[in-house]
């Protein structure tokens, strides 16, 4: 089912389908430069005692998000046709 990332189930790969429009300018950017791009996959990992901070596994690394980030980024579930394995970069071009 589609939702926020921060509502996502922990250890369960979720694809990202995009950054709502609330989120704008520097703080976009910033999210994507860490890798939260349409059709990553992205596994929660740990929420903190209070909530915060969420840590999420993005292309191998270990990413916190404030959950207040985190709702802002949409989710689903992984595709059939599937996105890159988590932790691994998308293939490109033609061999």
């Amino acid at each position: 089912a589609d939702g926020s990332l921060a509502d996502a189930p922990t250890g369960e790969p979720r694809q990202i389908r995009g950054i709502s429009p609330r989120i704008s300018g520097t703080e976009r950017r910033r999210l994507m430069d860490l890798g939260f791009l349409p059709g990553t996959t992205v596994v929660k990992e740990y929420t903190g005692a209070s909530g915060d901070p969420i840590a999420f596994l993005v292309r191998g690394s270990l990413m916190a998000l404030r959950r207040s980030q985190a709702q802002h980024i949409l989710v689903g579930t992984i595709s059939e046709a599937g996105p890159e394995p988590a932790g691994q970069p998308i293939a490109g071009g033609a061999s």
